[in-house]
């Protein structure tokens, strides 16, 4: 299955203004890197996010949110967001912000 091409153009439009943020292909789907680190993404229809261990488990509690596994073992500090959770573009905003927010507390790649 592609991953979701609405999301994308989404995503894009949203990002467009922040620097250092590159796209790609990654998982069947698109991951955005920030200095090198992936910070967010799309895998099928959802939304992917990187948050670390600790805040992601605080968002694993939410409605419309799960574990980020493809393989059968979850990736942890990743949060897979359902469409229902990013339709609205600040909760959109809000969740690349989460991502960024994590990826530039690592050292640049």
């Amino acid at each position: 299955m592609a991953y979701n091409l609405e999301l994308e153009d989404r995503i894009e439009e949203l990002t467009g203004g922040w620097t250092d943020v590159v796209s790609k292909k990654m998982f069947g789907g698109v991951c955005y890197l920030i200095r090198g680190n992936m910070a967010f993404g799309i895998w099928q229809d959802h939304l992917i996010v990187r948050a670390g261990r600790e805040t992601a488990e605080r968002y694993l509690g939410e409605e419309g949110t799960r574990p980020f596994d493809v393989t059968g073992r979850p990736m942890k500090g990743w949060v897979m967001v359902d469409g229902s959770r990013w339709e609205d573009p600040e909760e959109l905003e809000g969740w690349l912000a989460v991502g960024r927010d994590f990826a530039l507390t690592l050292p640049a790649k």
